[in-house]
């Protein structure tokens, strides 16, 4: 269980450095910045889908960190 915990935080700061690379518009071909990338949109593309942005404001990370939260409240 404290594995599951672990990895739900971990991610939820890979959510979090994609928020905040959104915002200074860090340059897509670095290496680092494609990972987190990589990491994050699988999750984050439907929830986009079904909630598009709302007044140019992309709530889609927020939902999903909200989810984590959820998710790591069950174990």
């Amino acid at each position: 269980m404290r594995l599951i915990v672990t990895l739900i935080d971990l991610y939820s700061l890979v959510v979090l450095a994609a928020v905040v690379m959104s915002w200074v518009r860090a340059d897509r071909r670095h290496p680092l910045v494609q990972l987190v990338y990589n990491l994050t949109e699988p999750a984050i593309a439907p929830i986009r889908r079904v909630l598009p942005p709302i007044g140019g404001l992309d709530f889609s990370p927020m939902i999903l960190l909200l989810a984590l939260r959820l998710l790591r409240g069950l174990f």
